[in-house]
């Protein structure tokens, strides 16, 4: 079992599950999870050799949950991964995982930050350089502006979307985990106008197998006791995100690299904008190795245990 640290890297406090010893691997989650999304990986990766660290990004769980919404800045949730590789590996750089927002996260940070990192792996959202625009403009141009919904845009207004979410934690976790995982087909409760509710014309969830009563209930708990505030505030920052990333334009992650995605996850194509986001990945990390799981959806890791194990301490092994 991990040993759960409060560690302290500079502007926050980060509550840690720490397993193993070896080089340092640190493990990003996204939305809406926490540390315990990688509760099938920690053991795995210190059985490999490695200093496993799952974190609660800031605003989760245990960790430190700043007021302000530029307190969630792709600039600062970076530093917060330079500072905790500084607390725990201080003698040489680290490996970063991250799935869903914290790939983003973690991609930025190997891209911006090479000194500290030295391997990168990220699962369903494929690193795509710089941004030419932020993703704002993108979504207004194609959702909001032609009158269709797109929660991105839905989590812009705050203590819209955190009311919703709120209200009934569990539901809320259960609902949007199902709605695009690998369980349910493809269907068009997406397709609503603008205007509507996130879980509005949600299908109704099914039991799944790598979805327990358990895991609901610790979910259930973290949310009750943390709030969805910081876990929003992270969608409110595009703007900010696109401006800080401008300093690195025409840079590339040259680390070694691993994406994982699935067929049933419209992240891995950028919701239908490309059709191979590995080939994509080649462009800005040419190092890359990438692999699709057939059948799998969004939540890669906790969906595909075993496949994503054994592709990631092959990967990890050979660093």
């Amino acid at each position: 079992m991990p040993e759960m640290r409060t560690i302290d890297v500079g502007d926050v406090s980060l509550r840690c599950a720490i397993e193993g010893e070896g080089p340092l691997a640190i493990m990003v989650h996204g939305f809406p999870e926490s540390w315990y999304s990688w509760r099938h990986q920690i053991g795995p990766v210190a059985d490999a050799g490695f200093t496993a660290c799952a974190i609660d990004v800031r605003g989760y769980g245990g960790s430190a949950k700043p007021q302000p919404v530029e307190a969630y800045a792709m600039e600062r949730i970076v530093g917060d991964l330079v500072g905790l590789r500084q607390a725990l590996s201080p003698d040489g750089p680290a490996v970063l995982i991250g799935h869903d927002w914290g790939a983003p996260i973690v991609w930025n940070s190997a891209f911006t930050q090479p000194e500290h990192f030295r391997a990168v792996a990220g699962m369903s959202v494929p690193f795509a350089g710089v941004p030419s625009r932020p993703f704002t403009e993108v979504f207004h141009e194609h959702f909001t502006s032609q009158g269709k919904f797109f929660y991105q845009e839905y989590f812009q207004a705050e203590g819209v979307a955190e009311a919703e979410a709120e209200a009934d934690p569990r539901d809320f976790v259960q609902r949007m985990m199902y709605s695009i995982s690998g369980d349910v087909l493809p269907g068009d409760y997406w397709s609503k106008p603008y205007g509507a509710t996130f879980l509005e014309g949600l299908p109704d969830p099914e039991p799944v197998g790598w979805l327990t009563e358990d895991d609901l209930d610790f979910y259930e708990a973290e949310f009750k006791a943390s709030g969805f505030r910081g876990p929003l505030n992270r969608y409110r920052n595009h703007v900010a995100d696109y401006e800080w990333l401008q300093g690195w334009s025409g840079k590339r992650i040259e680390q070694p690299a691993l994406f994982i995605g699935g067929t049933r996850d419209p992240a891995t194509f950028l919701f239908g904008a490309v059709e191979d986001p590995v080939a994509l990945m080649r462009m800005f990390a040419p190092q890359v190795e990438g692999r699709i799981l057939d059948g799998i959806g969004h939540w890669t890791q906790q969906e595909a245990p075993d496949a994503v194990n054994r592709l990631l301490i092959d990967w990890l092994k050979r660093l």
